[in-house]
């Protein structure tokens, strides 16, 4: 019984559960299992997102749409949110975007961020719902404001571009300055395009590389393009280091 009350415990602790969850990943789900079957609401919402990814335990995304479900259920947050996920991606269930919105609407009004964000998503692309770029740009600023990353890279760019607003570079850049410094790699991308207009290119440089060591395969492609089409002989040389990041995510 005590062993028990340790794993819950290290359950319910994060960095507890992301030390057993890189050490024993094996032994991290069996501990996530028994908590969610006792009924706590957030072992239950972490056991859907391990079998999703299939980590420590095999991956069954339709189980773990069902776990969700349960979670969401009984008011979790982020369970609600990635049952919009799996819906919206056809994880585990049939793509429908329609009621993703539906799941991101709830767990947005609720007040979470990352809800905020793919809710606002599908507004500003008309994906399962009328598009609408106002009530898009409400949510992206709700949620950076919330201190969420990839909003405030996003938010940068609706007031860049004047999605939903008037058009004010200075708040884009401010923006996309608090996105990268805040983490968000397309924000430090953003932000380094911004430096670069400046002739800051030596900051420019380092956000470049930063955005490249935290970028996903996708991204690197995009970006390396983007590089290639620079002014500045330094920037544009960074595209081959894009590349050859890119090539190496390939193979890991």
């Amino acid at each position: 019984m005590a062993d028990f009350r340790l794993r819950r415990e290290e359950v319910l602790d994060g960095d507890s559960l992301k030390s057993m969850l890189l050490g024993s990943p094996a032994r991290a789900a069996q501990a996530i299992l028994l908590v969610a079957r006792e009924g706590d609401v957030d072992a239950q919402a972490m056991l859907g997102q391990i079998l999703l990814d299939g980590q420590g335990i095999e991956q069954d995304q339709p189980l773990a749409v069902r776990w969700f479900e349960i979670a969401a259920r009984r008011g979790h947050l982020m369970a609600r949110n990635m049952l919009g996920r799996c819906h919206e991606h056809g994880w585990g269930c049939t793509a429908n975007a329609t009621i993703a919105a539906r799941h991101y609407r709830v767990a947005a009004e609720a007040g979470l961020d990352w809800a905020m964000y793919n809710y606002a998503n599908l507004l500003a692309t008309g994906r399962g719902v009328i598009e609408d770029q106002v009530q898009a740009l409400n949510l992206y600023r709700r949620a950076a404001e919330l201190g969420h990353a990839k909003s405030m890279n996003l938010l940068g760019r609706c007031l860049e571009e004047g999605s939903g607003c008037s058009v004010d570079t200075v708040a884009a850049h401010e923006w996309y300055r608090r996105s990268a410094e805040a983490g968000d790699f397309r924000g430090q991308f953003s932000y380094a395009g911004i430096l670069a207009e400046q002739t800051r290119i030596e900051e420019c440089l380092a956000w470049y590389r930063r955005a490249m060591l935290g970028g996903n395969l996708a991204f690197l492609k995009v970006a390396a393009q983007t590089l290639m089409s620079a002014t500045d002989p330094r920037v544009q040389a960074l595209a081959e280091e894009y590349q050859q990041r890119s090539q190496l995510l390939k193979t890991l």
